[in-house]
This record gives C-alpha cells, structure tokens and sequence, in this order.
C-alpha cells in the first residue's frame, strides 16, 4: 500500500511540474512573438496576443480600445513610424502572475518607449496594456 501511495504521490507531482513547464514555456514563447512582431511593424501579428479590450496609448491616441480597434491604431502607429529595432530593457512579473516589458523602439523618424502588461486571461498570456511614447 506504501508503494502504491507514493506511486500516486511522485505522478501528480510530475504532472504539476509538466504543466508548470509548459505554462513558463508559453509565456516565454508570447513575450518573443510580442518581440518579433514589433520589430517587423506586424499590427496583425501583434493583435494576436491582444486581450479582447486593451488600454492603448500612442502619440496622439489613448483610450480603451476592441482588439480590432487596438490593432487598426497600431497599423496605423507602425505605417507612420517603421519600426527599424526593439529591444527590452526591462521585464518583471508581479505576484498576480502578470508580467510586463518595457523597451525601445527605434522606429524611421524617432524613439520611443514602449510599455506593455500580459495577464493571464483563460489560461493564455494577452496584453492588457500598452503604451508607446517618445523619448
């Protein structure tokens, strides 16, 4: 009976350590497409990790915003302002499981600070917030 119990015992804890693995996969793998989509100018790309209302600030707009809404305002951000590079300087996490970035984006005619916030939300890691300001 001993044996059976600690059978049992080391099955659950390998299933609790697989899905916290693939959980910390995942959000690595969301904040690197975050990463590529910003640095191709990919409103589209980048919509995909959007919540379904976000906070959105950029030069000239700021509000909540449909992620269709979010997404139109961020093409349009990136027609006028071709992003060249982006690079993180900072990222953390908060005890609520959210996570955010905050980097540089060096567009064709300026620089920014770029700012977004991730939140779990069903069991998937989408932006919530973000904000884009001059430097």
């Amino acid at each position: 009976m001993k044996s059976t119990s600690l059978i049992v015992l080391v099955l659950i804890f390998a299933n609790a350590l697989s899905a916290s693995l693939a959980s910390a996969q995942e959000s690595t793998t969301s904040m690197d497409e975050i990463k590529n989509a910003i640095v191709k100018g990919n409103a589209k790309e980048l919509a995909i990790h959007f919540n379904t209302t976000i906070d959105l600030s950029v030069p000239g707009k700021d509000g909540t915003y449909s992620k269709v809404q979010a997404e139109l305002i961020i093409k349009d951000f990136f027609e006028k302002n071709k992003p060249k590079s982006f690079k993180i300087n900072h990222e953390g996490s908060s005890n609520d499981g959210s996570r955010y970035a905050i980097g540089t984006l060096t567009a064709s005619n300026n620089s920014y600070r770029l700012y977004f916030l991730i939140k779990n939300t069903n069991g998937k890691a989408l932006i919530h917030q973000m904000q884009i300001e001059v430097e």
